[in-house]
């Protein structure tokens, strides 16, 4: 897996606690450990891609925007 889409820690932590909550509230199935962890590798390596190209597209397009908004405060001298 590409190490820009890899968990800390701490995130996966988080998302397990998060998942098991889901399965219970939402599904009422409890779920373990390990099949959460799975569960979150698999959605990672499925979403996750699509989730960081999708940010970098958005930075990118708020970077140009910006770099228009600079363009547009030159000024120009005709002499």
């Amino acid at each position: 897996m590409d190490k820009r889409l890899e968990l800390t820690k701490d995130e996966r932590e988080q998302l397990v606690v998060a998942v098991k909550d889901f399965f219970l509230n939402e599904q009422d199935q409890e779920i373990g450990d390990l099949a959460v962890i799975l569960f979150i590798d698999f959605m990672v390596k499925k979403l996750g891609p699509a989730f960081y190209n999708r940010g970098i597209q958005d930075a990118g397009r708020f970077i140009t925007d910006k770099l228009e908004d600079l363009a547009g405060l030159e000024i120009w001298r005709v002499e």
